[in-house]
């Protein structure tokens, strides 16, 4: 039986097995604090490559210590983190899937606690914490004020998300994502809530986007012309007066322009208080927003949870992608489960698990 959502998907020359890839997922355990994956990160993403997803992409890793979102968050600024990522790269290949990293500086919501600990908000500087960056000194709720970037820390940090990109291909990364979503950095120079600058990177929507710009610029020039690009956009705020749907599908169309091959479309994270009506499936109208009136190839996400609905979604042009977290999380062969589902044969199911054949009545 044929599959949209098993169907390969070629950029740029990099084919993917399916359209069935995992989003990046923080896991908040790189327990020394020196952004170094380890054998945690290993395992979990090591999983989903195992249990047959086309792509597998890593939570968002810093370029810098401090655009980290927690102390223990991932980072691609040395040698060694590099060195440790290629270990994961080559177990994930090894079963036949793509390698993505997502690439982010978190900005002001960064210096944060683990969601799981009792003590929330600002990690202060005396118990592993930094000072935060942001485009205007403008808060993230309750926490610490962040310091206003100048026009030449904006420019270091553009640098840094391009030499991160160069350390990602060199330990065999096959997709990089420039994290724009999610109220972190590149969101808020998005987003006239927390960009309030009067200088070339605030004020207009083409002040705004500068930074994302120049940071894909600046990332396409040093992976070259044969490495996709993915950005991730939160189509809206979800508040008035903030970033908007309208604001994504023109800045997605500048950033294929700029070299970027796919949007990667949620929403919302940039505003504490945003009011957002979650279920099944309800991001997916902005990919196909975007898709639709900006004509740039979209990633689909946000609570696709059946094999079903993820196939009705890439078969009938909603979006080019499905990108799932949560039900990965359950089960991290649920990628061969789904094939199974739709009457799919696919040849990279672990010949180890042969005496557990995947269930056809269940997604």
């Amino acid at each position: 039986m044929s599959s949209a959502l098993f169907e390969a998907i070629t950029l740029r020359g990099v084919s993917v097995r399916n359209r069935l890839w995992v989003t990046p997922m923080c896991q908040y355990s790189a327990e020394q604090q020196d952004g170094m994956p380890n054998d945690w990160h290993l395992v979990h993403l090591g999983s989903f490559a195992k249990g047959g997803a086309g792509a597998v992409f890593t939570e968002a890793t810093a370029v810098l210590p401090e655009g980290r979102i927690s102390p223990q968050d991932l980072g691609l600024w040395n040698d060694s983190q590099e060195a440790a990522f290629a270990r994961i790269v080559s177990f994930i290949h090894s079963q036949g899937a793509v390698a993505g990293i997502q690439l982010a500086h978190a900005g002001r919501k960064g210096s944060t606690y683990r969601t799981w600990e009792q003590r929330h908000g600002t990690v202060p500087v005396d118990d592993g914490g930094w000072t935060t960056l942001a485009p205007s000194t403008v808060a993230f709720g309750s926490y610490k004020e962040p310091v206003a970037l100048t026009v030449e820390g904006i420019r270091e940090v553009t640098d840094a998300f391009a030499a991160s990109a160069r350390r990602a291909v060199a330990a065999g990364f096959d997709l990089i994502e420039i994290h724009a979503a999610h109220g972190y950095l590149l969101h808020q120079f998005l987003s006239p809530l927390s960009n309030t600058r009067t200088d070339s990177y605030g004020g207009s929507l083409e002040n705004r986007a500068r930074a994302l710009l120049e940071t894909i610029d600046a990332v396409r020039t040093e992976v070259g012309a044969d490495v996709p690009v993915v950005v991730r956009f939160s189509a809206t705020d979800w508040t008035d007066g903030g970033w908007t749907l309208a604001d994504t599908q023109t800045v997605a169309r500048w950033a294929a322009e700029h070299g970027a091959d796919l949007a990667d479309v949620s929403s919302g994270g940039n505003v504490p208080s945003a009011s957002i009506p979650v279920g099944p499936g309800y991001q997916v109208p902005f990919a196909t927003a975007v898709r639709t009136h900006a004509g740039v190839p979209t990633i689909a996400v946000g609570l696709i949870e059946d094999a079903r609905q993820a196939e009705q979604i890439v078969a009938t042009g909603l979006a080019d992608v499905v990108m799932m977290g949560r039900e990965l999380l359950r089960d991290p062969n649920f990628p061969l489960r789904a094939a199974a589902t739709l009457g799919v044969d696919v040849p990279y199911a672990p010949q180890q698990y042969h005496r557990a054949p995947m269930e056809r009545t269940r997604a």
